[in-house]
This record gives C-alpha cells, sequence and structure tokens, in this order.
C-alpha cells in the first residue's frame, strides 16, 4: 500500500509545477545549443535566456539588464556580500548584518571576519523583527554594506525592510535583502523595499532546484563572484543553465499571477492550523502573529525534542521540519529561535510546517487531528514533562 504523503515543508523546497517542466524540456534535446554560440540552435538557447530575464525582472519590478542568473539563493546571498566588500574594501570593512539570517549570509559574513572585516549582528524583538532604530545607530563612517533578510526562512517573520532601505540610502550604504523566502509568497518590488541587492531562488516557488537570481541595481559596484568567460555581463561565469533558467522565468510568472487568488487560500488554512496547534498545552506559536510569511507556521511544544516530533510525524505519512533544511543534520537549537529570546531547552522542541499550493483543508484537518496525540505521546515518554500535563 503506498504512504500517505501530506507535504508541509514547501520553504525547505517545492514541487516542480507540470507547466514549469514541460517549458523546460526542450531545452534538454531541441534547442541544446551553448547560448554564448553564433548558430541558430544557440541563437534558441539564447532568446530563452533573454526572455527567462524579462518575466525575473517584471516580477520584481527590476530593469532586465539589472537581473543576473546564479545557481540559487547561496551563491546569491555569498555573491552579495563578498562582491561588495571586495569592490567596497577601500572605503571600509564594517557590515551590518542581523542575528536571524539564513546561514548562507551569516556563514559568509564569519568567513569575511577571518578576513579582516567587521560585521554587527543586529538582536532582533521577541518575534524576530529587527528594529530599524538599531540598524541606524550601528552605522559607522566605515559601514560598507547592510544586509537584512525580507522574511525569516524558519519562523516567516517579514521584515520592515523598506524602512531599513531608506536608512541605508540616506546613508548611501549598499543595501542587501535575501529574499529567498518571499519571492513568490508575497508582493516583492525592488523599488517600494529600497534595496540595491536581492537574492531569490527558483525552487521556492515551484521551479527547479539549482537555479536563482541576484538583482543588481544598476551602479551598484560589485566585484563579479566567478570568473572565466563573458556570461552573465563578466560578472558571472560559466555556461548558463538554459533548461533551469527557463524553468525560473516560468515559475516566477507562474507565481506572481497566482498570488492574489493563492494567498487568501493559503492565509485562511494557516490561520486554522495556528487556532487548532495552539490549543495543545504549553505550545506558542513563533514568529509575528501577523507580519509573517501567508504560509508559514512556527510552534515550540515544550517538554519535548523537535527531532522525535518529525519521526512520529514522519510514520504518519506528514512531511515537515523544526527549521532551516540547511541545518537539519546538526543537533543544535535554532539560532533564530535563541535569538528570539526562546531559552536552549526549550527551542529544541520546535516544528515548522509550511503550506503549498496543493496543500488542502482535509490535509490540515488529518495535521490537526495526528500533532496534538503525537505531542501527548512523546510528552508521556518525556521525564521533564510535568504530571498535570501527563495523560497517565
Amino acid at each position: 500500500m503506498e504512504k500517505r504523503l501530506i507535504y508541509l515543508d514547501n520553504a525547505a523546497t517545492t514541487k516542480t509545477h507540470p507547466d514549469v517542466v514541460s517549458a523546460m524540456l526542450p531545452y534538454f534535446s531541441d534547442y541544446f545549443g551553448n547560448p554564448s554560440s553564433l548558430y541558430d540552435i544557440a541563437a534558441a538557447s539564447r532568446t530563452a535566456v533573454e526572455e527567462a530575464r524579462e518575466k525575473v525582472a517584471a516580477a520584481i519590478g527590476a530593469g532586465v539588464d539589472e537581473i543576473y542568473f546564479t545557481s540559487g539563493g547561496t551563491e546569491s546571498d555569498n555573491w552579495a556580500i563578498r562582491g561588495v566588500a571586495t569592490a567596497h574594501a577601500k572605503k571600509g570593512r564594517h557590515i551590518i548584518t542581523s542575528a536571524i539570517e539564513h546561514h548562507a549570509v551569516l556563514h559568509t559574513c564569519e568567513a569575511l571576519e577571518k578576513e579582516g572585516y567587521e560585521v554587527t549582528y543586529l538582536p532582533v524583538d521577541e518575534f524576530g523583527r529587527v528594529r530599524v532604530a538599531d540598524v541606524e545607530a550601528a552605522i559607522r563612517d566605515d559601514t560598507i554594506l547592510i544586509t537584512i533578510m525580507l522574511a525569516n526562512n524558519e519562523i516567516g517573520t517579514i521584515q520592515p525592510v523598506a524602512e531599513i532601505g531608506e536608512v541605508a540610502r540616506s546613508k548611501k550604504i549598499v543595501f542587501h535583502t535575501d529574499a529567498v523566502q518571499a519571492v513568490g509568497q508575497i508582493p516583492v518590488d525592488v523599488n517600494a523595499l529600497n534595496v540595491d541587492l536581492l537574492s531569490l531562488s527558483s525552487h521556492k516557488f515551484s521551479g527547479p532546484k539549482g537555479i536563482g537570481a541576484l538583482y543588481i541595481r544598476k551602479g551598484t559596484r560589485i566585484a563579479p563572484f566567478m570568473h572565466g568567460g563573458a556570461q552573465e555581463k563578466r560578472r558571472r561565469a560559466g555556461t548558463e543553465n538554459v533548461p533551469a533558467i527557463v524553468g525560473l522565468g516560468v515559475a516566477i510568472e507562474r507565481a506572481v499571477a497566482l498570488m492574489p487568488e493563492k494567498t487568501e487560500r493559503i492565509i485562511r488554512l494557516r490561520e486554522r492550523l495556528v487556532a487548532g496547534l495552539g490549543a495543545i498545552p504549553a505550545s506558542r506559536l513563533n514568529g509575528h502573529p501577523k507580519e509573517r510569511l501567508p504560509n508559514n507556521v512556527n510552534y515550540i511544544f515544550e517538554y519535548i525534542e523537535g527531532e522525535s516530533i518529525l519521526l512520529l510525524l514522519n510514520a504518519h505519512g506528514i512531511a515537515a521540519s523544526t527549521g532551516s533544511a540547511c541545518t537539519s543534520a546538526s543537533l543544535d537549537p535554532s539560532h533564530v529561535l535563541l535569538a528570539c529570546g526562546i531559552p536552549h531547552e526549550v527551542a529544541h522542541g520546535s516544528l515548522r510546517l509550511t503550506l503549498g499550493e496543493e496543500t488542502t483543508e482535509e490535509e490540515i484537518d488529518y495535521v490537526l487531528e495526528t500533532v496534538p496525540k503525537v505531542v501527548q505521546r512523546l510528552r508521556d515518554m518525556s521525564p521533564l514533562t510535568p504530571k498535570e500535563l501527563r495523560s497517565r
């Protein structure tokens, strides 16, 4: 008998939509030419790449010549941070970020610290939001970059990026935002957000894995990330992954078109999930109650381990996570939850459920029927559970 699958880990990755796959297929065989070559089948590949670039630009309000294709969000974050740091090293070596960034940002900043740069890691409030006043107070004469994510990948909190961008622009400091979790979930416009650099990744909105983009505002000084050929206007060398780029273009165009209808439905399902899980004793919702991604639900259940919850949920056919997929092999509690002031021993009991366009009401009902049983079973087994929370 085929095992039931209720997939609620869409923040880790989404299923590639059939329309996206169909659009990609011809570029594996029929139009396989290298876009840098001069013959006809190469021209078809080159045209497809530029059409995808137009779609990405339109989706985020950018100019076509401001979009650069990368291998995904991690590369885009690395390029944005290291590229600006290299290009502006003579001006200064101070970078501002937050304590809850994705590790693609945090580890890049840590690597730069070993090379003589200074990094200020801003705290967040209990909901995981950066205070604009803290950003302004951290700015120094030698500050060259501010990098604050648009929406957190674990708890879904949306940051005041537009306001931070205003501060950065007034001080003539380059501003980058990691929008990997936000693009395809909420409206994103680079001009409204006042950003100079923005990272996105295709597989977060039903596109293929291994392809993303970096928006670079015209006039922004940034060093090339990869050296070699003349691709991407000599800023990112390497033969273009044409099928994946085509898939990214179709996926982002589709995500923007479906967003109004999808968002309303997803929020309704999310609120049912939040209310149902909130009825479990000794639980709490992580992240901002309102300023959060439409599809994100992150709960803590005290006295039990998040990994144990995942294993039992998996046995019931529910795919979920405790946080970022990039740290799933780590036994350490979430750095995001710790930054929100949650005690170390409590932060271990987190569960992240992220909904997708295929999530149904019946699936939410099944989850709300299953999670309380799983939590109770684990609490009955835990020596830490107080007597009043035990079933026996």
